[in-house]
């Protein structure tokens, strides 16, 4: 018997096992035959239509498919020695295992069957087109269902290796396709890379990549990169550790389960030709479909909607879970590739996290999880759960994050992971109970919370021990808020969880330093001995800490300009404007200075706001935002070594950083000062200005987000090779510090923050006089515009999402209309980096110290 058309490709006998009901179901409904192997032995799997004489219960061997299963590896040795095994639901022949290659008399066919009866499993031929040679509809029983559910499992298919995300979306659904949208250089093709190493390498289990992105090196050296932790980058040179090539010959020898398909011209298609051919598939991957139009890349533009649907019947046809990457967020396109699952990459305020939210087609956002980028080593880390009181929280939209609401929704998500399945070890009725409050917390049903609330404590003390994992100890920690007891051994870390995770609210009088005031221009307050490292036992040893970070790179970055060279070259060219910070009031707001002394005598001058009557009634809410420089540090686009003169460019580099020379482009909002701040103001004689790598790149995303028509042509550059991760190593130091010296607060707080300041402007000190162990204003100048781009860029997020700005100032100052008198939910309240102090004042009122 030949292998016919409808054959699809091999897979062992172990796999088919537990994929039996999904098989015979693939057999009724689709006519599928799949070739399973044993050893040397191969037979099939057919529909009954293949060897109609099966349909004679009495004629061969028959099972029904549970002791099928139990005994499948025989039946499979049986089949291939030539004897038919029938496979039985209940008493109705559904499908056969014949022999895969036997004689051409082994066989009887049953060329009497009746042609137009009613086949077996529910099959379905009417006389009206019984002569069109259809192959009949198959139905299919509940009981089939329910034992397909049964033997895939609670997971459902491979997981990303990634327990938040794993626990948001239950794992990879078999038979389905699963979007994951992020725009470039979120990291979307690292989820599909972390999907397939889990899979492959961890799991055992075969992996078809298909890259229509990067090639199968790349491939290669991303895994290289997050398997060792070695920097990406420096692997594209070919420069590898002892330990690197160790592992790179390890996963050689295991990689024949992660299959890579870089070939040119790569098309849906081609992936659905090829993956029913490699036995024990368990995943594919598409890397990635492009958005933007390409010729030479047949996954892009306005032929996606089809290939969508393409890798979507692939997926069906197989029951195996395809993942395919998209590189875009944009909900339009989203709609078109009408993908069963969406998993959408966003950036959050934090530049060390990343939120993905969880969506299916037919119930919307089921959840979310954070992820924590770690792209130099081409990775994600698990980051925990998702943030609270959000529209785009699976705990909805319902509550504000006020008190006592706050505990409601930190609650409802630490139950996530439980009422979802992706985690056990809680009584039926509690996660009954649990699965209520979500649905009651996403409502905004306060009657019913008070409601659910006795009979979810009452199944909560029934616990005896919690789980210990991070997930169990969360819970506990939401449910101690109502008094639940908890026991013994959980309650010491489930508090420890709770002091954690709690965001801690600095009242406008609580008499700590206002943070990370804004820089004066024209005040270079450094004082010789500054540059000296501070004494040992010193509370935070920022310069030293800075000089270590810089010293650590791998790319020899060179931290002071030669004297005689700074006169010349592109150093001349850069100034303190191209911080790019705004000094931006709304026309229509009147501000006026108004006299102040402060506490130690001095006298200022503070902002003072009045806005028309037909604001209406409303007070102003005043953003300071946390640690704006130290937090910029996390990922500084720069050039750790020389920049060196690379003339006009036809477009940006992605590979280098530096400085570059552009025309200012038209901004036409008028609620949201220019995204280049107050470089604007000072441009030369061509109407053109000077700019950093961060303002770059903030433009290429509003070119690709279409708030502005195009890129500005560069006239002019000086760059030097991409690196993000010189300043990191100094931003992981420095946040934790905050993290507890924000607690104590008083002389050490203030000392820290004293010694933060000088040791990032000595990056590039001043007055000739002033000794630095760095004289590199590049860095400084994009480190500044790193931190004026991110607070311009969640500012414009919270206008488009229709808040009315007042004022932006420097790089860590904003001023709302606040109408119903709540600060916009674009940001996170806290004293963390990436979180912020939200003051409320009166119209016409006085703008307290350090909010301005």
């Amino acid at each position: 018997m030949s292998q016919s058309a409808q054959e699809e490709g091999a897979v062992n006998a172990t796999t088919a096992r537990n994929s039996l009901y999904s098989l015979v179901k693939l057999a009724e409904e689709q006519g599928r035959t799949t070739v399973i192997t044993k050893h040397k032995v191969r037979a099939l799997l057919a529909p009954l239509d293949r060897f109609p004489a099966a349909r004679k219960t009495d004629a061969f061997p028959a099972h029904v498919l549970s002791t099928a299963q139990r005994d499948f590896g025989d039946l499979v040795t049986l089949a291939a020695q030539g004897q038919p095994q029938v496979l039985l639901r209940n008493t109705t022949p559904v499908a056969v295992l014949l022999p895969a290659d036997p004689s051409p008399d082994a066989l009887s066919s049953d060329t009497a069957a009746h042609p137009g009866a009613a086949t077996a499993g529910g099959a379905v031929n009417s006389q009206g087109n019984q002569d069109r040679g259809s192959t009949p509809r198959r139905l299919a029983t509940l009981g089939d269902a329910i034992g397909s559910v049964l033997t895939d499992g609670p997971a459902g298919g491979p997981t990303f290796g990634l327990p938040g995300l794993d626990a948001a979306t239950g794992g990879l659904q078999r038979g389905k396709l699963t979007l994951v949208a992020a725009r470039p250089s979120v990291g979307g093709s690292l989820l599909g890379l972390a999907a397939a190493r889990k899979t492959a390498l961890a799991d055992h289990d075969m992996v078809l990549y298909a890259a229509s992105g990067p090639n199968r090196d790349d491939i290669f050296r991303r895994i290289i990169s997050a398997e060792t932790g070695g920097e990406y980058a420096r692997l594209k040179q070919g420069r590898l550790t002892e330990h690197e090539q160790k592992v790179a010959h390890q996963l050689v020898q295991a990689g024949d389960l992660l299959m890579i398909d870089d070939g040119s011209d790569l098309t849906a298609e081609d992936i659905k030709e090829t993956a029913p051919h490699m036995e024990g598939l368990a995943l594919v991957v598409v890397d990635r479909l492009q958005a933007a139009h390409s010729a030479r890349l047949p996954l892009s533009g306005d032929r996606l909607p089809d290939a969508s649907q393409v890798l979507a019947t692939l997926a069906r046809t197989l029951h195996v879970p395809v993942l395919a990457i998209v590189d875009t967020d944009d909900p339009a396109l989203l709609g078109l590739l009408d993908a069963d699952v969406t998993l959408t990459l966003m950036p959050t305020e934090d530049p060390a996290k990343v939120q993905v939210t969880v969506a299916e087609r037919d119930f919307g956002t089921i959840g979310s999880a954070y992820l924590q980028p770690d792209l130099i080593h081409a990775r994600f880390l698990d980051a925990g759960a998702a943030p609270l009181g959000r529209a785009d929280s699976p705990a909805g939209p319902g509550l504000s994050a006020s008190a006592g609401e706050t505990e409601a929704l930190e609650l409802a998500e630490a139950a996530l992971p439980y009422t979802s399945g992706g985690h056990q070890g809680i009584p039926a009725a509690l996660t009954h109970e649990l699965a209520a409050w979500r649905t009651a917390v996403a409502g905004g049903d306060q009657a019913a919370l008070k409601e659910i609330l006795p009979s979810l404590l009452q199944a909560a003390a029934t616990v005896s021990h919690w789980p210990d994992t991070h997930e169990g100890h969360r819970l506990a920690a939401a449910l101690r808020y109502y008094g639940t007891p908890v026991s013994a051994d959980t309650a010491a870390s489930a508090g420890q969880a709770a002091a954690a995770s709690a965001p801690v609210h600095v009242p406008a009088d609580s008499g700590q330093a206002p943070d990370d005031v804004a820089e004066d221009e024209d005040e270079d307050w450094l004082k010789p001995g500054d540059e000296a490292d501070e004494p040992e036992g010193h509370v935070f040893p920022a310069l030293k800490i800075l000089k270590d970070a810089v010293g650590r790179s791998k790319m020899h970055p060179i931290l002071v300009i030669r004297k005689e060279e700074r006169d010349s070259g592109p150093w001349p060219l850069i100034s303190e404007h191209m911080d790019g910070e705004p000094r931006w009031v709304r026309p229509d707001v009147t501000v006026t200075r108004v006299p102040h002394i402060r506490e130690n005598g001095k006298r200022v001058r503070r902002d003072q706001f009045d806005v028309p009557d037909s604001f209406g009634e409303g007070v102003l809410c005043l953003i300071d935002r946390n640690g704006s420089f130290p937090s910029a540090c996390s990922g500084v686009p720069l050039a750790p070594n020389k920049l060196l003169h690379t003339g006009p460019l036809d477009a940006y580099d992605k590979t280098k950083a530096g400085i570059y020379l552009i025309d200012i482009p038209e901004w036409t909002h008028t609620d949201m000062p220019h995204p280049l701040g107050r470089i604007i103001d000072r441009p030369d004689k061509d109407g053109r200005v000077w700019v950093t790598t961060p303002h770059i790149k903030q433009l290429e995303k509003l070119v690709r987000e279409k708030h502005l028509g195009a890129m500005p042509t560069i006239y002019d550059s000086w760059t030097g090779k991409y690196n993000e991760s010189l300043f990191k190593p100094f931003y992981e130091a420095t946040r934790k510090a905050r993290t507890e010296l924000v607690q104590v607060g008083g002389d050490p707080y203030k000392m820290y923050k004293t010694r933060l300041s000088i040791a990032l402007r000595l990056l590039w000190p001043k007055r000739p006089s002033q000794r630095s162990p760095f004289w590199r204003p590049d860095w400084r100048m994009s480190m500044v515009a790193e931190a004026s781009v991110r607070h311009w860029s969640v500012v414009f997020r919270a206008v488009q999402e229709g808040h009315q700005l007042l004022a932006l100032r420097n790089v860590d100052a904003a001023v709302f209309w606040a109408p119903d008198g709540t600060a916009p939910d674009t940001y996170r309240i806290g004293t963390g980096f990436g979180e912020v102090k939200a003051k409320f004042v009166q119209p016409g009122q006085m703008i307290p110290e350090g909010d301005d």
